[in-house]
């Protein structure tokens, strides 16, 4: 039994949830009814309704306030009741000072939809109509002119301001996502100038984020050594400026890395880096100290005009291997010279920051290798796991696209038909050909690129080709444009090549070295799966389809027939068995020959499965007999399809060395649960109806109410 604090605590949250609704209610039933006149008015009634407006906002208020201090959500009646308390409020105020004070309820309504999401300023829109429309119509001087007009300023204000709200806030959108490619495009710059990625081109993983990651990570840790030695080098040296040029990706120019000076004047825009001071210490490769009372001549770090700058000392920054990646220099507006160990002190900075540049490059390629080779055994695992070949084949792509980031990737297969190699794209990816869909599209043997690497069994092209878009991938007929490189690998498996992975993109340099390593090694582990996948449906469809005629076995019509019959004891569905048995098959393996007899028996399976529909199961039962289940079919159905089948045989001529050969077929169908629902019940009622179609002609199809017709069929149910 509940407590009665309980109870007085759930009543307590009831009235407070109902406070706002029904203060709104209480207004709108007060002014319906012509309260609110005016100022004279004013009565106790008036004043109560007011003060309980006054307590829905304080409840809404507190409860809102509560709700954000929690961090709990809230939800689209809380900002409906937030927003209808301080409409009625509003219209409290214009019923009783008049139409003057309708601006107020524009600038609640503009207000509102600022704050508020927008289903719940439609919502409140619609309260603010219904307030309007009850203020207008009660009035003997007020109609519909009225409050369409009041109607339009109230949706043109909230409109006006959502849009003008909704166009800020686009416009504060776009400048942030401007913003931030900008810093991506100049943290991309600064990695290309650091040589964090390859000069000219975009080697980002598939995962672009990540990458964006590592470089914003590396390029900042650069930053901040770079501005730690120069504020170092800055106090050390006493200098007017001490900045950091380093070459730009083309090694053309110089550009401002970063800086201390006390000029406004520093060049930050890119200049030529063979010019002046800056110029001769990258020529030369050593320190440069020059001091001039007169002023210096060749200072083009300063944009304009130089500051009358009296002493220089700059040094190269140069890697290990002897190239040189920029300059730092020093200057004073004085003649005062730098000494030896000013130049001793500046080129240990310089050494230190390029040792910066070189952990973060370092850092970078482990990031970059470490994850790629983390994508790569991912890829083989995929492959592993594929159990079929269409499995391989999208593993295959997707492992490519990954590994690569390709633009166009595809599996094609080859095989042998008639004699002749039949070429077929077995999966795609990416980019196409115009006007021509190549998923599952078939081309003989040619010249083209496929062709000869399933010929070669060796990768091509064997180097860069120029005109890409004229190479033969497939045929002559079939172009896929916008390439700018390409690798086919051959699929081998030990000494059988199965087909070949294509690998394209629009990017020159994407298929390096290493990501070329890796596709060959996919291309491997794909033949081998797709070879595995291969053997395993070979040895499932030997298991389960008679080795000759390529339908069903008997062992397989079995277990059909098992799941199929208890489908049809479970819902009392119509399911049909046919037996058929080719007539006189005997004297044609006398007369012609076994194998004519094969032949025959495989033209009857040909036209046994062409002739059933999809849904039936037709299997070869044994010798000359065939069986056919059929799903959700009645004997009327079963016998219109027995009929087209006989008729078919009928018409079939089998040529033979000895002349034509025409046979014919008997047919014997039993229905469950019509004719019982046993298996071994349904095989032997049709069986007998074969067997009485044998009896009275042959070439006939039967049903066990035909044969019963003829005489009573002795079956033991069960």
């Amino acid at each position: 039994m509940p407590s009665p604090l309980s109870a007085v605590s759930k009543l307590t949250r009831f009235l407070v949830r109902a406070v706002p609704a029904a203060s709104v209610l209480c207004a709108f039933s007060h002014l319906a009814r012509g309260g609110f006149v005016g100022l004279h008015a004013l009565g106790w009634t008036e004043a109560g309704l007011v003060l309980f407006l006054l307590a829905g906002l304080g409840v809404m208020g507190w409860r809102r306030f509560t709700r954000e201090a929690v961090g709990a959500p809230l939800y689209l009646r809380d900002d409906v009741e937030l927003g209808a308390v301080f409409l009625a409020s509003a219209f409290l105020v214009v019923a009783l000072a008049g139409d003057g004070a309708y601006p107020l309820v524009y600038l609640l309504m503009a207000c509102l939809v600022a704050f508020l999401p927008r289903t719940a300023s439609l919502v409140l829109l619609g309260v603010a109509l219904a307030f309007d429309a009850l203020l207008v119509f009660r009035g003997p001087a007020r109609g519909l002119g009225t409050f369409l007009t009041h109607a339009s300023f109230l949706s043109l204000f909230a409109g006006l301001n959502h849009l003008v709200l909704a166009a800020r806030i686009a416009a504060a959108r776009r400048a942030e996502s401007a913003a931030v490619d900008k810093r991506i495009k100049e943290v991309e710059e600064r990695a290309r100038t650091f040589r964090l990625v390859n000069s000219g081109t975009h080697d980002n993983p598939p995962d672009e984020k990540e990458q964006e990651k590592w470089l914003l990570a590396s390029v900042k840790e650069i930053e901040g050594a770079v501005g730690a030695a120069l504020e170092i080098a800055e106090t050390a040296l006493k200098t007017n400026t001490c900045a950091a040029f380093l070459l730009t990706s083309d090694d053309k120019g110089l550009k401002l890395y970063d800086c201390r000076s006390a000029s406004e004047r520093v060049q930050r825009e890119r200049f030529t880096a063979g010019e002046g001071v800056l110029g001769g210490v990258l020529k030369r490769r050593a320190p440069v100290r020059m001091h001039s009372a007169l002023g210096l001549k060749g200072v083009t770090w300063y944009d304009g005009s130089s500051p009358g700058v009296g002493a220089v000392l700059a040094v190269p920054i140069i890697e290990g291997g002897g190239l040189v990646r920029g300059v730092l220099v020093a200057d004073r507006l004085t003649h005062n010279p730098f000494s030896d160990d000013d130049e001793k002190l500046l080129t240990t900075i310089a050494a230190e920051v390029l040792r910066s540049i070189e952990v973060e490059r370092v850092m970078t390629y482990i990031r970059k290798t470490r994850d790629e080779k983390d994508r790569f055994f991912r890829a083989i695992e995929e492959l592993n796991r594929a159990g079929n070949p269409e499995q391989v084949f999208l593993a295959v792509l997707e492992s490519a696209r990954q590994l690569a980031g390709l633009d166009f990737s595809a599996v094609t297969i080859v095989s042998e038909q008639d004699g002749k190699r039949v070429h077929k794209v077995a999966r795609m990816l990416g980019v196409s050909a115009p006007g021509k869909a190549l998923e599952g599209w078939t081309f003989p043997d040619n010249n083209g690129l496929v062709a000869n690497v399933v010929r070669y069994g060796a990768p091509l092209p064997g180097r860069d080709l120029k005109a890409m878009d004229r190479q033969v991938i497939f045929d002559e007929e079939t172009q896929v444009r916008g390439l700018a490189a390409l690798k086919i690998f051959p699929l081998t498996a030990g000494d059988r090549i199965l087909g070949t992975l294509v690998a394209g993109s629009r990017r020159k340099t994407a298929l390096d070295h290493d990501v070329l390593r890796m596709l060959e090694v996919i291309a491997i582990q794909a033949a081998q799966a797709v070879l595995r996948a291969q053997l395993y449906e070979q040895m499932e469809r030997m298991a389960t389809t008679d080795g000759m005629t390529g339908l069903y076995n008997n062992r397989t019509f079995q277990s059909k027939a098992d799941e199929m019959l208890a489908h049809s004891r479970r819902y009392g569905r119509k399911c049909s068995l046919v037996l058929t048995d080719v007539d006189h098959f005997k004297s044609v393996n006398d007369t012609y020959g076994h194998l004519t007899g094969d032949q025959v028996l495989k033209g009857v399976a040909r036209i046994l499965k062409e002739q059933a529909r999809d849904t039936d199961i037709v299997a070869r039962y044994g010798g000359e007999e065939f069986a056919i289940l059929m799903p959700e079919t009645d004997p009327k159905g079963a016998k219109v399809i027995a009929e087209r089948i006989r008729e078919a045989i009928k018409a079939e001529v089998f040529q033979t060395e000895m002349g034509p050969l025409k046979v014919t077929l008997s047919l014997g169908i039993a229905t469950a649960p019509d004719h019982g629902v046993d298996k071994l019940v349904l095989v032997e009622q049709a069986d007998q109806c074969l067997y009485y179609a044998k009896r009275h002609g042959r070439n006939q199809s039967v049903t066990v109410a035909e044969a019963q017709g003829g005489r009573k069929l002795q079956v033991a149910e069960g």
